[in-house]
């Protein structure tokens, strides 16, 4: 009985032993890898405009590049620019593209259906080769869009074609918002992360969509596990603090931010000013 006990014993002392040398490991790595900070951030005011579809001229919106190549072959983000009373003639494109609105109201579907005025906060899908119109209302209209594939490009409708998909449009108070009791990318034990939220809202083998709603005076980190990750407000505003410079970015609806491989994103929301923030990344990551 007496050796049962001291095997007990030593059992759990090489238990917490292990795991204090495992907790310690972690740590270690975590700061060993973003002892170079691979943190960039974009604001709005530095994206560079252009036209969206040179063959309408100047009747064409204009597109602001944030990542990626929209003209090559590779994944991308962009911004959409649309003047008040915008509407496109019917067209497809070649390739399957997310949107979310960040000002104005956006209109997204089938030439004939009834106009759905989609405010801030929305999200919508097009798929490749589906007829559709775009159309806009307001002082300042913008959507963030993106692609997984390029090059982005805009074609008649009769070379429309089914690839099987079906647009999702989704009005911002539609969206289902979980908190921390419910997702454990929240941290339960952060006084920074009370009342945050996420939405899940896409997912394939590589990358998932989500979008994060931070609670005025929220004070905190974003940590992120993936190779690839890309932030942009769609609402409100927040401060970025840089690592290393500690510089503070401003950063308001259509700034961006980014890195590679594991970093710590530091994100300040002023008293009054929820901000929403869209996520897209093929790692996790945790709000505390």
């Amino acid at each position: 009985m007496i050796s049962r006990k001291i095997l007990f014993v030593l059992l759990v002392v090489s238990m917490v032993s292990s795991c204090t040398e495992t907790e310690e490991k972690t740590e270690s790595s975590v700061k060993e890898e973003i002892s170079e900070p691979t943190n960039r951030v974009v604001l709005s005011s530095e994206i560079k405009w252009e036209k969206l579809n040179p063959a309408r001229g100047e009747k064409s919106p204009q597109a602001g590049t944030i990542w990626g190549d929209r003209k090559g072959d590779v994944p991308t983000g962009f911004l959409a620019k649309f003047v008040d009373g915008f509407s496109s003639p019917p067209h497809i494109h070649n390739v399957t593209y997310r949107a979310m609105v960040i000002k104005g109201l956006i209109h997204n579907d089938d030439p004939k259906a009834e106009k759905m005025w989609m405010p801030a906060g929305s999200f919508w899908t097009q798929p490749a080769g589906e007829s559709h119109i775009t159309a806009a209302k307001g002082n300042e209209n913008i959507a963030y869009v993106e692609i997984d594939k390029g090059p982005y490009l805009v074609k008649p409708i009769e070379e429309a074609f089914d690839n099987g998909e079906r647009p999702i449009n989704v009005d911002k108070n539609n969206i289902i918002w979980l908190d921390a009791s419910k997702t454990h990318i929240i941290g339960e034990k952060s006084a920074s992360a009370t009342n945050t939220e996420v939405a899940f809202l896409w997912e394939n083998e590589e990358m998932t969509g989500n979008l994060i709603k931070l609670s005025s005076n929220f004070d905190g980190e974003i940590l992120s596990k993936g190779k690839q990750f890309h932030a942009i407000v769609i609402i409100g505003e927040a401060e970025y603090l840089m690592p290393n410079s500690e510089e503070i970015k401003l950063l308001d609806p259509g700034s961006y931010f980014t890195s590679t491989g594991k970093s710590k994103h530091r994100i300040k929301v002023n008293q009054g000013l929820e901000t929403t923030i869209y996520i897209r990344t093929n790692g996790e990551f945790e709000i505390k």
